[in-house]
């Protein structure tokens, strides 16, 4: 075959490891894995996937990279599989090993870089399937700026429990239930067997959907690829493709990942996101991945194209809805075709194949009026921004599926989400209170730990929405009620969270984008932050000392040249 040429790089990276006398060496290593004269000749592709037997959202990831492999080495390459690591959410929440899932993300990205430039790959094929190991490795991807395709292992199927479709958020908010004593020890157990019947991320729009979605409005993946479900027998064709597809971006050159992310694609993926009630984690997220394409985005830019962006899709947790039933529905390109005809979104975009956003839904049929619907379910997104003098930079609130969109109340302060969690679990706490949980931002957990388990814990003793929990922590794509998190500056960088005592009283208000302690600035001044010490080791000694703010993406580094 004639070796591809790139527009970009002329000379293929992975020349650097086999051609020449000296290269002897590294030959003959290649030649011990099986390869021949022939596959030294060829385009390296790299095919990385957070394969593991550790949670259902990754497991079948390993099968579906082999599956690519095939199809690189059909279409003219020479496929190299490895595996990333995953810290899932589904098995840290609630206890001390949530700390370690943020910074995943940056191991995530840091190992495919690391690999992928160690051994001068020259194109990436990357499987991902659960919260941190989607945005972790498109970060990888926007980075390395190779050619490179996306490919979300995809959600699993409801379980059905006494004649309705249930997911693990069920079983999260059950576990509150009976602390209330509305659920019986014997249904919790019931439901713990029902809610999760086989391999698959969440199905909801939690966050690896949400940022499933992300992948696919960026351009990244596949189109259809976001909501087909893990286990549909298309799963093994989808990937095949993708080892086609990077094959032939390598030989056309492009579109290279820095030409699909670019700010009007990250702002159509926030049109996406507000349109379905996404996870609030997209605004960690988003910014994050511009930011390795050395673009400067934040939440305020979330805020503002969510505030022009109709909630259109009716998903869990907020609504009625699935992955799958959004699949059915027509996918993501349903969602995007109706934010096009409203002219919310960039149609000028690149997609993977070359052609412009507003070219491929062209030929999209366009979606059903019972998942996606025509008529908005309200004429914002389903993620507001507050900010005010809690949070001078920005905090966030998912409204989608909310009674009310303001509360006002006493502060009861936690310094700890182990605090808060136990006075919930007794209900040490009265109707009308705002629980604050601080220290537990990037810097201060270190980690920004998630808030699921207290949030659902809430729900299910029936308290979503009669108290408020606002926190410099964050949530999970399952998080519903009046919860406002990722509040900026965090309380460890010494922000005004900090400063909150006990009967402050708190204004959310998410019609008008406020978060307001109702605490004189002259009082502010006369308190004294108290910073609790955290003797610290390892990853989170490291993280904590290069992370950045929320506002930003809780980024670890200085990213490439603006």
């Amino acid at each position: 075959m004639n070796t591809p040429r790139s527009k970009v790089n002329p000379v293929l990276p992975s020349r650097v490891t086999v051609e020449g006398l000296d290269r002897a060496p590294h030959r003959a290593f290649l030649r011990a894995l099986g390869l021949n004269d022939s596959d030294l000749k060829k385009p390296f592709v790299g095919v990385v996937s957070t394969d593991g037997r550790v949670t259902p959202c990754n497991a079948l990831l390993g099968a579906l990279a082999r599956e690519a492999c095939g199809a690189v080495r059909e279409a003219g390459g020479t496929p190299f599989d490895f595996a990333s690591i995953s810290v899932a959410d589904s098995m840290s929440m609630n206890h001390g090993g949530m700390r370690y899932s943020l910074v995943s993300r940056e191991l995530i990205a840091d190992g495919v870089e690391a690999v992928t430039r160690g051994h001068a790959y020259d194109a990436l094929v990357g499987f991902a399937g659960c919260d941190k190991t989607l945005p972790g490795m498109m970060m990888a991807m926007v980075r390395l700026n190779l050619p490179a395709v996306f490919v979300y292992g995809g959600a699993a199927l409801p379980g059905r429990w006494r004649g309705r479709d249930v997911t693990v958020l069920d079983c999260y908010e059950a576990v509150g239930g009976v602390y209330a004593d509305q659920v019986t020890r014997a249904e919790l157990d019931e439901l713990e067997h029902a809610c999760l019947p086989g391999l698959g991320a969440c199905p909801g729009q939690f966050t690896a959907n949400t940022m499933a979605m992300v992948s696919e409005t960026l351009g990244l993946a596949l189109p259809g690829s976001a909501t087909l479900p893990a286990v549909s027998p298309a799963r093994s064709d989808l990937s095949r493709k993708a080892g086609r597809a990077v094959m032939q971006i390598l030989r056309d050159g492009g579109p290279l990942p820095r030409e699909l992310v670019t700010r009007k694609s990250l702002e159509n993926a926030c049109a996406a996101v507000a349109a379905t009630g996404g996870s609030t984690n997209a605004g960690l997220h988003i910014p994050a991945i511009a930011h390795e394409a050395g673009i400067r985005f934040s939440l305020d830019d979330l805020a503002r194209v969510a505030k022009r962006t109709p909630l259109l899709a009716d998903m869990k947790p907020g609504g009625k809805y699935l992955a799958r039933d959004l699949h059915e529905a027509g996918g993501v390109y349903a969602v995007l075709k109706e934010l096009l005809k409203r002219g919310v979104l960039h149609g000028e975009c690149l997609t993977l194949s070359g052609v412009s956003l507003e070219k491929a839904l062209s030929d999209h049929p366009g979606a059903d009026d019972k998942v996606v619907l025509h008529k908005e379910i309200s004429r914002s997104g389903g993620l507001v921004v507050l900010k005010g003098n809690l949070a001078p930079d920005g905090a966030l609130i998912k409204v989608a599926g909310l009674k009310s969109l303001a509360f006002e109340g006493p502060a009861r302060v936690f310094d700890s989400e182990e605090a808060c969690v136990e006075a919930v679990r007794k209900r040490s706490f009265r109707p009308g209170e705002v629980l604050v949980i601080r220290y537990e931002g990037p810097k201060g957990g270190p980690g920004m730990r998630e808030m699921l388990g207290v949030t659902a814990l809430l729900y299910g003793q029936g308290m979503g929405e009669k108290v408020a929990l606002v926190t410099d922590g964050r949530f999970s794509g399952a998080t519903r009620g009046m919860m406002v998190g990722y509040v900026s500056p965090e309380a460890a960088a010494r922000g005004p969270l900090a400063l909150v005592k006990n009967g402050d009283r708190i204004v959310i208000d998410a019609a008008r984008g406020l978060l307001l302690l109702r605490v004189s600035s002259t009082e502010l001044r006369k308190r004294k932050p108290k910073m609790p010490k955290r003797s610290l080791s390892g990853v989170l000694e490291k993280y904590a000392a290069q992370v950045g703010s929320a506002f930003r993406g809780a980024v670890t580094h200085g990213g490439p040249p603006r």
